[in-house]
């Protein structure tokens, strides 16, 4: 089993469960991969996760769109 790294798991803390269920497809994605960090974009629909090869692994950066 993907173990998520704890900057992640602190990221998801005290977030509703939509927004978890949400996000963390990618984050487990991330941490298989080990090669690049998660950027969450608020768009007037939602969010939306993405891989990005701009940040490090473990780095979760919030954006809007």
């Amino acid at each position: 089993m993907i173990e998520l790294p704890a900057s992640y798991k602190e990221y998801l803390a005290g977030k509703n469960q939509h927004f978890v269920d949400t996000v963390r497809p990618v984050l487990m994605q991330s941490a298989a991969e080990k090669l690049h960090g998660v950027r969450v974009v608020n768009n007037p629909t939602g969010h939306q996760a993405h891989l990005d090869d701009t940040l490090p692994f473990g780095v979760v950066l919030e954006d809007i769109d």
